[in-house]
């Protein structure tokens, strides 16, 4: 999606590379054997943010997870698409990070923790979004939040690390009938 008039900058690229990193230091500090941890960014706007979070954890820590793209298309319920599952990865008796970029109804994370089993049976699942707007429509709540961002159900966030608009963005325009 192109950032275009109706959409007011919310976050600049700078803040939301801090706040990465302060959510890379919380991962560190909630999960004692990092060796354990891997990482799924849930496709698209998720994986790329995941991405920063794993190089931050190597630099502070040393430690290069496992990142892995998650794609949950398949799995959503509002949405079936084909089943794009790797046989290769098993995430047994492993602590495994979603990371999105936007927190809504939940149905995202939810349809993410479906494709997870599908890999095996970890250890833990911890969630982890840059922006949480509130919304829920199933009981699910984050490990790691970057920023909390009340909206209306009218109102849209995009993320957008990369691209010539890099930063994070809310919708101006309300639609009205």
């Amino acid at each position: 999606m192109i950032v275009g008039d109706d959409m007011g900058l919310l976050i600049e690229k700078d803040i939301v590379l801090k706040t990465l990193r302060r959510m890379s230091h919380e991962i560190i500090e909630k999960n004692e054997d990092l060796k354990e941890v891997i990482l799924f960014g849930i496709m698209s706007k998720g994986y790329p943010l995941a991405k920063i979070i794993q190089e931050n954890i190597k630099l502070y820590e040393g430690i290069d997870l496992e990142c892995h793209p998650l794609d949950i298309s398949s799995y959503r319920d509002d949405e079936k698409k084909s089943n794009s599952v790797n046989p290769e990865l098993n995430v047994d008796n492993k602590i495994c990070i979603l990371i999105d970029d936007v927190l809504y109804t939940g149905r995202t994370a939810r349809a993410a923790m479906d494709a997870l089993v599908d890999f095996g049976r970890p250890k833990k699942i911890q969630l982890g979004v840059l922006i949480d707007r509130g919304h829920r429509e199933l009981p699910i709540r984050p490990d790691y939040v970057g920023k909390n961002v009340p909206t209306s159900r009218e109102e849209s966030i995009l993320v957008q690390i990369t691209g010539e608009t890099p930063g994070v963005y809310i919708n101006k325009k309300v639609d009205t009938l």
